[in-house]
């Protein structure tokens, strides 16, 4: 049955997280144990030696264990995201996307812990004995009163930072675009009329955090399900709603909304009206942050204050307020200082340091990772995207420096430029970039997307994955019935698919359009007609051709290079490039693009250059720097041999050119990849390890990829057609529904570059 709050059915995401290794998480070990000798270091008796030295000195635990980069991700169940108390082994799945989301998004190690017990007095008895284990506590989805007073005692019970995010990490994004709405407006925190709807545990956060950055006490009015929390109420109060009562004539949520300049809102939907909003001051800054739904939409504000700037907590609407963009960056600094908590020194430094980023204008490398769109300062953007790669070495440094100038810092940190730069390489920019590009497609026009082999199971989940993820348009190609048939037996509505083959479709408008390209070349009209009926690729690249689709994905039913055959037949190469396959090998802290390894069989030295060429352009887009290496088994002439003059020869066609990117060659793998090898050729002309490695022919190239692939351990993706005049992927036989989502959104994507490629050559023309 279809998730009513999420663009993906109940059991696509059963599926999701039980296939393969059930759940999200491994344990990985980070040295060696392939011999005797390995083991004896790693256990008894090498591991007394650390033993002994944290016993004479426990701070050392954070040098010789996984201590400085280790959270613990904490639950007892009681507040499930919005589906309240469910307990603690139901609340296991979000635990564990927490820890996904703190490596994801700051290389934070992190386990999730989850405590069977309401008791307060349990909860912070079986917690506080933790500390000996981890660099910090993240405390998550506990019901309100209760967090606050299981945070304060284990605040003071630990000497490790404890944070329970619900609170504080909606805080802090709120904070920052609160600063933001009002640089915006012209308004001065000090004169300030707020409003706070709502009295749990976010948003008593939220309004302590501004209360500390100079929003006068007076200045804001709390609404909670009683109405306000006024100086003399007794009804529904405890020592938090108490902290903040204030004098005032206002009973009601409607009374209290009159002339307030801003309101934000953690209660639930509906809760604010059109009525209500009209009747505040000029320029109102509205934070409907309730999840899923907001307490008033934008559409409905904007029905009746188009002056208005609004947050909600949604990442369909601008100026989403996502706790990502806190929780993983706070900790990253906290830990990397070591320090003894977070206190609001390091909390206001994280709030301050988002609304900053947010005022700046964005480099060329985030308006890249966003298709070319560049989101500017404004009342549509004043928090920072989620995917912004800017994040992970701005925010911990700030936190950092906090720590250390509020004295919770056991390390200091002496060189904060040096700091940053090693913050920059612990994140890969091609993970980033391949999240933001898929946010990017549900922002911009949808693209069609055929599906050439839509009666295979995999390809009809990815096709929904994709269409209901709102990343593009799938078109269905095969059998009609079959495909009907397998889409209600996985719960999906099939009449909401376009299901298009030989017999449901005309084809004469895609039979005369090969015809006219193939009847010089051996082909009669019969041989034609015959290909577009019968090759599911020919018919589907012929939608491509004549402009009823943008982009394809295929591959899973026939080998790469007949499946290129019938597609080339009908697609040529883009003019002036030249097509070639691009494999991209994501492993921990390392990004490599493997070229050519699909289409081009020995490579002449031009194809090599060329190839080279178009390799760094893609690489930018992908957010790196590109170096490449041309690879071979000889290092510049030794041995030497006849083989390697292409190679040699392209490099020399690339000095010619004076092309703007790093490259030398020919060289062993091992030379390019390793610095210590590097060294070794102080002649050479790359000024690190290389990302692009462009192979001497399309056989070690197809053995290349296919090993690391299998026996690597990092993430392949692709190989991608890249050269090609139309949008087309062709996917790996062996291909997930996954990674078939991956390669859609890829031709999805690469249909968008192609139409803006094309408008500027259009343009250039016509100047």
């Amino acid at each position: 049955m279809p998730n009513k709050t999420s663009k993906f059915t109940d059991a696509e995401a059963l599926r999701f997280h039980s296939s393969g290794r059930p759940g999200k998480l491994e344990i990985v070990p980070t040295k060696p144990m392939a011999t005797q000798r390995d083991l004896s270091l790693a256990y008894s008796p090498g591991v007394a030696v650390p033993v002994r030295e944290i016993a004479a000195d426990p701070d050392t635990a954070y040098d010789y264990t996984t201590k400085g980069n280790l959270v613990a991700v904490i639950s007892n169940g009681t507040a499930i995201l919005g589906l309240g108390n469910l307990g603690a082994q139901a609340s296991k799945p979000v635990m564990e996307g927490k820890s996904v989301l703190f490596k994801r998004f700051a290389d934070v190690d992190s386990i999730d812990l989850e405590v069977d017990t309401t008791d307060i007095d349990e909860f912070v008895n079986c917690v506080k004995y933790l500390g000996p284990s981890f660099g910090g506590i993240n405390l998550e989805d506990i019901a309100a009163p209760e967090c606050f007073i299981i945070e304060e005692r284990l605040r003071e019970l630990m000497d490790i930072p404890v944070f329970h995010d619900d609170q504080h990490g909606t805080a802090i994004i709120a904070a920052a675009g609160f600063l933001n709405a009002l640089d915006l407006t012209d308004r001065d925190i000090k004169k300030t009329k707020l409003v706070a709807l709502g009295a749990g545990a976010a948003c008593i956060a939220c309004i302590e955090l501004i209360k500390a950055m100079g929003l006068p006490h007076e200045n804001v009015t709390m609404v909670d399900r009683e109405g306000v929390i006024y100086k003399g109420r007794t009804e529904g109060m405890n020592q938090w709603k108490s902290a903040h009562a204030v004098e005032t004539d206002a009973r009601t949520l409607s009374e209290a909304m009159v002339g307030a300049d801003a309101v934000i809102g953690l209660a639930a939907a509906g809760a604010l009206t059109q009525d209500m909003v009209a009747s505040m001051a000029e320029k109102p800054i509205i934070f409907a942050m309730a999840n899923p739904d907001p307490e008033i939409t934008p559409e409905d504000v904007r029905a009746v204050r188009q002056d208005a700037i609004i947050a909600t907590g949604r990442s369909d609407y601008p100026n989403q307020v996502n706790n990502v963009l806190c929780f993983p960056y706070i900790f990253r600094g906290a830990l990397d200082v070591r320090a003894r908590t977070i206190n609001e020194e390091m909390k206001i430094a994280a709030a301050t340091a988002l609304a900053e980023l947010a005022r700046e204008d964005v480099p060329d490398e985030v308006a890249t990772a966003y298709s070319g769109e560049q989101p500017h300062y404004g009342p549509e953007y004043i928090i920072p995207a989620p995917f912004d790669p800017r994040l992970i070495r701005r925010i911990p440094v700030r936190v950092a420096q906090a720590a250390i100038d509020s004295g919770v810092a056991r390390k200091p940190i002496e060189d904060m430029e040096a700091y940053e730069r090693e913050l920059s390489a612990r994140l890969d920019p091609t993970v980033d970039t391949l999240s933001s590009m898929f946010e990017d497609l549900k922002r911009r026009p949808l693209k069609r997307v055929v599906f050439a082999e839509a009666e295979e199971e995999k390809v009809l989940r990815a096709a929904v994955s994709f269409k209901s993820a709102g990343y593009g348009i799938p078109v269905l190609v095969g059998y009609e019935a079959p495909i009907r048939e397998k889409l209600r037996e996985m719960g999906v509505d099939d009449s909401q698919f376009e299901i298009c083959n030989a017999s449901n479709t005309n084809p004469s408008k895609y039979i005369e359009h090969l015809y006219e390209r193939l009847n010089r070349r051996g082909f009669l009209d019969r041989d034609v007609q015959r290909l577009v009926k019968r090759d599911r690729n020919v018919f589907s690249a012929c939608m491509l051709a004549t402009g009823d689709a943008d982009a394809m994905v295929t591959g899973v039913t026939r080998h790469y290079w007949r499946a290129l055959k019938n597609i080339k037949r009908v697609i040529d190469p883009m003019p002036g490039m030249r097509p070639f396959g691009m494999t991209v090998l994501v492993t921990k802290g390392r990004t490599v693009f493997i070229a050519d390894t699909t289409v081009n069989e020995r490579p002449s030295p031009e194809e090599l250059a060329d190839i080279a060429t178009a390799s760094a352009f893609f690489v930018r887009l992908m957010g790196h720097d590109p170096r490449v290496a041309f690879l071979s088994f000889s290092n510049f002439g030794n041995p030497p041999s006849d083989k390697t003059k292409n190679l040699q020869e392209a490099v020399r066609l690339l000095n010619e050119r004076d092309v703007d990117f790093e490259f030398d060659g020919e060289m062993q793998a091992d030379v390019a990849l390793n610095p210590s090898l590097m060294e070794m050729y102080p002649f050479m002309n790359l000024s690190g390890p290389a990302n692009i490695l462009i192979m001497p022919a399309l056989h070690s190239a197809n053995i290349g990829y296919k090993l690391l692939a299998e026996l690597g351990g990092g993430r392949v993706i692709g190989p991608m057609l890249l050269g090609m005049d139309h949008s087309i992927q062709i996917a790996r036989m062996t291909s997930t529904s996954s990674d078939l989502v991956v390669m859609a959104g890829l031709a999805a994507s690469n249909a968008h570059i192609l139409e803006k490629m094309r408008a500027d050559l259009a343009k250039d023309e016509g100047v």
